[in-house]
């Protein structure tokens, strides 16, 4: 079955345009970066708890202001269930002990291979030979990063990241089925769903109420900068600004983008933390370069060099 046809999306170039190659950047950087923040802000917070207020401050006060996107309500809710708990909420839970942010960072983008997958699935979207080039290439610098990581890691930590990569394809997927909607309305809407099922697992694993509230009060500031980080530069800006690109683009040309959010969560973590940037690390940041600068600007290479030849 087709996925639902955006307006103006069949005149656009196979390519990315300048403007929306910026705004990926913009977005996995905030993305990346992020990684620093919640490994920080966990200090402080327990992991599903942190989700959800992250999800809270997404949700409120700004939902008073915009109306419900015309969308149904069983495709807000997984939505925000397949980024609230399952992306997010299991994330923080790998990142809280289990699995360093660096390597989480690099791990969650299995995500291209889900939303890929799904789009060829279910929108029957055909994967070009440059674009599995473009991965491959890419894929093999992520590849040199976990080869040479020295951090701490277990299984259960890995498992529960690849789980956030397969729910954030889910995520992609639903929205680029929900239609030509506002999709910052979508976002904050669906973060509805997101906070009860956080909640509920926070009650039950996390302490209780009493302890929750306690926990709550007791934050320092720089924790709730953390949180206000998440709620709207991540949820807010982030994941809307993602969703409207998924809704221009076909999901392989959009999807490998995220790739660079390893490269930003080094540069975060080097600059913020004093992690050192040996030569192999920067030999696989080129790699995952060069496979998003040939996912993203062969099309149009390649009319050049069709002109000239």
């Amino acid at each position: 079955m087709n996925s639902p046809q955006r307006q103006g999306s069949g005149h656009l170039h196979p390519g990315l345009p300048a403007s929306h190659l910026l705004l990926a950047l913009a977005i996995v950087a905030v993305w990346g970066t992020n990684f620093v923040v919640i490994k920080i802000s966990l200090d402080s917070f327990p992991p599903f708890l942190f989700a959800a207020l992250r999800y809270v401050f997404a949700l409120f006060p700004i939902v008073f202001f915009i109306p419900k996107p015309k969308v149904s309500w069983g495709n807000l809710s997984v939505y925000g269930v397949a980024t609230g708990v399952g992306q997010f909420g299991f994330m923080y839970f790998a990142i809280d002990g289990r699995i360093s942010p660096g390597l989480a960072s690099l791990v969650i983008q299995t995500q291209v291979f889900f939303t890929i997958g799904f789009a060829m699935f279910f929108a029957k979207e055909g994967l070009r030979l440059y674009q599995a080039v473009a991965v491959a290439v890419a894929m093999t610098g992520l590849g040199i990063i976990a080869l040479h990581t020295d951090a701490t890691t277990t299984f259960l930590g890995l498992a529960l990241v690849v789980f956030a990569g397969f729910s954030w394809g889910v995520a992609n997927t639903v929205s680029r089925r929900a239609g030509a909607i506002n999709m910052l309305s979508y976002v904050v809407w669906a973060s509805a769903f997101s906070i009860p099922p956080l909640l509920v697992i926070s009650l039950i694993f996390e302490g209780g109420a009493t302890h929750l509230w306690d926990v709550t009060l007791a934050a320092p500031m720089g924790a709730w900068i953390g949180v206000l980080w998440q709620s709207w530069a991540n949820t807010l800006f982030g994941y809307a600004a993602w969703g409207w690109l998924l809704s221009k683009h076909p999901a392989a040309v959009v999807a490998p983008a995220p790739l660079l959010v390893p490269i930003f969560g080094m540069g975060a973590s080097a600059f913020f933390l004093g992690e050192a940037l040996p030569s192999w690390k920067v030999m696989a940041a080129g790699l995952v370069i060069a496979g998003l600068i040939v996912n993203l600007f062969w099309p149009r290479l390649r009319i050049q060099l069709a002109r000239h030849f």
